[in-house]
């Protein structure tokens, strides 16, 4: 009947369902396959970071070490993610992506001050040698093996769809066709973007060992040029993290996405027939690209029989329009506004 009274119908349940387990089995293929990838490489980067003596590609295979936990944290998360609610978990289990994220930048800053402090330490002392030929093969193969990985994991394409048609505002445009899919697709998800930044810093960190490999190759008194590549790798891991720290602080503080305007959601509501005041207003995400809210409306007075008529609406605009997971649309009748103050603070007051 709501359905027949709207015109349209609600997105089916069915079909959203099948949509994110196809997005969740690419997501878990190309995460099997990068943990495939990093754990063969690691090997061959332990054995030529023990040969060659150098302390930049044996902390690299140690970095790919901390990476691949931080896959099969992901892996598990997805798998716990996509179980059915429980009685005491009835939204799921899809914040436990969030803390794997969490958990694997955490691994990369304890591996950053490992990293620092040993770089230091060379340093100071500078009483090592380097077997250049050695380092500069593994470096090589480092750089084409993390190429591989950055392209795997690379889903850049989707991370900022909603905000390309406006540049100076991330928010959705009802009218545009796209807006859902933008909504909803335009967060891969932390724990991808996390490992993807993990390859980039190991891709980083290769090319920064291949240039110092390239360096003590040739001129082995230039060997400060190992410890180097560790000081900035562990700047431009600051900078690549902090984006995700934000965004995971803002999902367990259940804030507002960055790509949605609470104000645009409010006045594109009271557009809607029958509408007269919006009494409550919530929006959070479960997770990156699973936003839901909760809504409070007023009916104007007489139209408590188009009540079906306005949950449908409000539904589709939620839904369809910004590209929320879930939603929940609450009604109530017109009733005239009172004093919000009882009468024994009017009373205390006079």
């Amino acid at each position: 009947l709501r359905s027949a009274r709207a015109g349209r119908p609600d997105p089916c349940s069915g079909c959203s369902s099948r949509r994110e387990r196809s997005k969740q089995r690419k997501v878990k293929k190309r995460l099997t396959l990068a943990a495939l990838l990093y754990l063969l490489f690691m090997t061959g980067e332990l054995i030529g970071g023990y040969v060659a003596n150098s302390l930049a590609i044996m902390t690299d295979a140690l970095h790919m070490l901390t990476d691949l936990s931080g896959i099969i944290l992901t892996l598990l998360a997805l798998w716990l993610s996509a179980k059915s609610p429980t009685k005491r978990f009835t939204f799921g289990f899809h914040r436990l992506e969030v803390l794997s994220a969490i958990i694997s930048v955490l691994l990369v800053y304890i591996l950053m001050a490992f990293l620092l402090y040993e770089a230091v330490q060379r340093t100071i002392h500078m009483d090592y040698e380097i077997n250049g030929d050695i380092m500069l093969i593994t470096a090589a193969v480092g750089v084409a093996v993390n190429l591989i990985m950055g392209f795997l994991l690379n889903q850049s394409g989707h991370l900022h769809s909603h905000s390309h048609s406006h540049p100076h505002s991330h928010v959705p445009q009802p009218n545009s066709p796209n807006t859902a899919q933008g909504s909803s697709h335009g967060h891969s998800s932390l724990a991808v973007r996390a490992a993807f930044v993990h390859a980039l810093g190991d891709l980083v960190q290769s090319i920064g060992v291949l240039v110092a490999a390239y360096i003590i190759r040739f001129k082995p008194e230039y060997k400060i040029a190992d410890p180097i590549c560790t000081y900035v790798f562990s700047i431009l891991v600051v900078f690549t993290t902090i984006r995700i720290l934000c965004d995971t602080g803002v999902i367990i503080l259940e804030g507002v996405p960055r790509h949605l305007n609470v104000d645009r959601i409010k006045e594109d509501l009271m557009k809607i027939e029958d509408v007269y005041s919006i009494e409550d207003l919530n929006v959070w995400s479960l997770t990156a690209g699973k936003t839901t809210a909760i809504v409070h409306l007023q009916l104007v007075p007489g139209s408590s029989s188009k009540w079906e008529d306005v949950q449908s609406k409000a539904r589709q605009l939620l839904l369809n329009t910004f590209g929320m997971y879930k939603c929940s649309v609450q009604l109530q009748s017109y009733k005239q506004e009172m004093s919000k103050t009882c009468a024994s603070c009017q009373s205390s007051s006079a």
